[in-house]
């Protein structure tokens, strides 16, 4: 169980860091510098539509199997964790009475 736990931080962490940078790469709408002043320079390796899409579903299936990697975690975290919650362990502190009122 605990070599799975580590194996779901791993892709976790990878997935991480290739989402970031999938959503770094992607540009935003007319955020090009050469469309500011009517160029096409930067688009002629994909063309415009087909770089999108790529990372646009790059972009999608990376945040999937994030969510699904922090899912996982969490499972995976609890059913290794004996303890039900953060305070299980603590003892409570004793009940003492009211004072009573002076006569």
């Amino acid at each position: 169980m605990n070599i799975l736990f580590y194996a779901v931080i791993t892709v976790h962490v990878i997935v991480c860091f290739f989402l970031i940078g999938v959503v770094l790469l992607q540009q935003g709408r007319s955020a090009d510098l050469a469309g500011a002043f009517g160029g096409q320079g930067s688009q002629t390796a994909f063309g415009p539509r087909a770089a999108a899409n790529v990372l646009t579903r790059l972009t999608t299936w990376a945040a999937i199997v994030f969510m699904c990697t922090s899912i996982g975690l969490v499972v995976l975290f609890v059913r290794g964790n004996n303890a039900n919650s953060v305070l299980g362990g603590e003892k409570s502190a004793p009940i003492s009475a009211p004072a009573q009122p002076a006569k």
